[in-house]
């Protein structure tokens, strides 16, 4: 397509010089070509960012309750129903998540500003967003408080006695 062109052209006027000849799918590509690498890596690094909060989470977590075996061992010795422990240990943790939110969710909406100008087609405070991201943060404190405190229970209640 450039060589007809640059023929064309020439046919008409030979001292007009024709270059960066170029569709016009090729220069809107190319005129969004930096934003949306830039787009491309902050995705990234937000979906990176996401796997180790969660990742941080669910170890902060699973440490805390693995660390009170010994108490949950006490517990079932007393006599405590294995619902009534765990639900112990998901309300705290549900406490301690929802103490979160409450400090990370401002701070982000805060923060939000430092980035507006990367966001294309996206409100900076996006809802849907911040909401996605607090619920699949919750979902991921609540599964680290279940599995080491169904693990925990399970632990013969004078193991976990002796345990140190």
């Amino acid at each position: 397509m450039a060589a007809a062109i640059r023929r064309d052209v020439a046919a008409i006027d030979k001292d007009l010089p024709v270059s960066n000849v170029t569709s016009m799918a090729e220069s809107i590509s190319d005129s969004v070509a930096q934003p949306r690498f830039r787009t491309m890596l902050l995705g990234l690094f937000g979906v990176l960012t996401l796997v180790l909060a969660a990742a941080g989470i669910f170890g902060v977590i699973s440490y805390s309750v693995s660390y009170r075996t010994h108490e949950i061992g006490i517990r079932m010795a007393l006599g405590a129903t294995r619902e009534s422990v765990l639900w112990l240990i998901l309300s705290q943790s549900a406490k301690l998540l929802l103490l979160g939110l409450a400090v990370g969710i401002p701070v982000a909406l805060v923060l939000t500003r430092l980035l507006s100008n990367l966001l294309f087609g996206v409100r900076p405070a996006d809802p849907i967003t911040f909401a996605g991201v607090a619920i699949l943060l919750a979902l991921v404190a609540m599964a680290a408080s279940y599995v080491p405190t169904r693990r925990a229970m399970r632990v013969d209640p004078m193991v976990a006695l002796r345990h140190e």
